[in-house]
């Protein structure tokens, strides 16, 4: 793929097209685990592909290209969940408490339990995209390491923490469950 990357670096743009086609299926399950919502992670995979493909002639072989377009995949979706607190933040000044759910979100409390999903709800997202990279996407301790821009040893020390966290949660959680089922 390097070779591949060098040569559109040089004019040869056409072959984008390849890298296009062997990552946007894998960015895509990426954005949507991070974002929740399907219509936001096909739009977020798109201008994803077109920053790329701008900012491609900066990309130096020092990290891996996956690990270099998950970072901008990263930083694109983090925008735009910041973007979406803002609205929201605005909305519920406004008057408009109730956000409605996504069929994504719907979706995913069925799947998962209600423990492991209200835990999940109380992780920041930057651990939630540490778990995603490291569960879904089944990226090393190394290649997240690259990705966060963080030493490898502290993504691990971290790693182990939000699991921790997370464990902690959910027994709090299924505590509370049993506790409110007598």
């Amino acid at each position: 793929m390097e070779d591949t990357i060098r040569r559109i670096q040089a004019g040869e743009v056409h072959l984008y097209a390849n890298i296009i086609a062997v990552y946007q299926n894998q960015i895509y399950k990426y954005c949507l685990r991070l974002l929740n919502n399907r219509e936001e992670a096909e739009d977020a995979v798109q201008d994803i592909f077109l920053k790329v493909y701008e900012k491609i002639r900066y990309y130096q072989p020092k990290v891996k290209f996956i690990s270099w377009l998950y970072k901008v995949s990263y930083n694109h979706c983090l925008n735009l969940l910041r973007k979406k607190r803002i609205q929201q933040q605005v909305k519920r000044i406004l008057g408009h408490e109730r956000v409605a759910e996504s069929a994504e979100q719907t979706v995913e409390k069925k799947i998962f339990s209600e423990p492991l999903a209200a835990a999940l709800d109380t992780l920041t997202l930057e651990e939630r995209n540490l778990l995603i990279l490291r569960i879904f996407e089944e990226k090393t301790f190394e290649e997240i390491g690259d990705i966060l821009s963080k030493n490898m040893e502290a993504v691990k020390k971290r790693y182990g923490r939000i699991r921790q966290k997370l464990k902690n949660n959910m027994e709090i959680r299924e505590e509370t469950l049993c506790e409110t089922e007598i």
